[in-house]
């Protein structure tokens, strides 16, 4: 595991507490909830990762069958309190990601991991991942999920980007990036401009988390043994991001969509 302190902060009050006060779909979620929404009404959804339950209000109500997973039995337990009265068809269940073995081949339709939740693992527990998701999804299914872009890093780390006609963004950007100097230290700019991922500490839970930063085509290429068809989103607006743009956008993280391989292939049409 990159930091069994990952998995405490995620069980700590404070944290749940905060996470159990979202509500808000980010911008490139609710790109997918409309390019499915055709299609959600017959699917059955895994929501990896579902904290506090921010993302269940949205898509509960719209899939076929709904279930909520999270390795922190606090989070479980606010989801459960905070959605007591939903119906059947939405369910909450302990479960880590990297062993779902209570879930069959073949489940699941429709597979969310918002919120950069894969982003607190190692590098090689991330790959059996994403092989433990192909397994539980449908072929020619979905998996959505969001990860952290490291070229967004990059520009935050370096000192000669922090700079504009604003005084006051000049200050806070310069004093965020000396901080990630310092909880980073000894990594170098040198460094992060020749790797293609990268475990860092950023401004997240006050600089308590390590965090997996990954380049977009780095994380296409890990995608490609489980995964077809893969579209790179951006968080902030929700528009599609191709070609030349994945090299040099530097949103702080990105969103992908991919359809799961598997033997025998679904047709599922998304709208560009």
């Amino acid at each position: 595991m990159i930091n069994d302190n990952n998995q405490k902060t995620y069980t700590s009050l404070d944290v749940v507490q905060h996470y159990s006060q979202l509500s808000a779909l980010q911008p490139a979620e609710i790109t997918v909830l409309k390019r499915l929404q055709a299609q959600l009404g017959s699917m059955k959804m895994l929501d990896i990762g579902v904290g506090g339950g921010r993302t269940t209000q949205h898509f509960s109500k719209v899939t076929a069958e709904y279930i909520g997973i999270d390795y922190s039995a606090n989070m479980i337990a606010a989801c459960q309190n905070r959605f007591s009265s939903s119906c059947d068809k939405t369910q909450f269940r302990v479960c880590d990601v990297r062993e779902m073995s209570q879930f069959k081949d073949n489940s699941f339709d429709f597979i969310l991991f918002s919120f950069n939740g894969i982003d607190y693992i190692s590098h090689a527990e991330r790959l059996q991942v994403f092989k433990e998701i192909q397994r539980v999804g449908k072929s020619g299914g979905y998996f959505y999920f969001s990860s952290h872009n490291l070229s967004g890093f990059e520009q935050a780390f370096d000192f000669k980007q922090q700079f504009s006609l604003n005084p006051l963004k000049t200050y806070v950007n310069v004093v965020m990036s000396a901080l990630l100097h310092v909880f980073n230290f000894p990594t170098t700019l040198k460094q992060l401009k020749i790797s293609t991922h990268a475990i860092l500490k950023d401004e997240s839970h006050n600089f308590r988390l390590k965090t997996y930063y990954v380049r977009p085509q780095e994380q296409i290429d890990q995608l490609k043994s489980y995964f077809s068809d893969v579209k790179v989103y951006s968080w902030k607006s929700g528009l599609e991001i191709t070609g030349d743009e994945m090299h040099c956008h530097t949103d702080l993280w990105l969103y992908y969509l991919c359809v799961i391989k598997g033997s025998h292939s679904l047709t599922h049409v998304v709208t560009r």
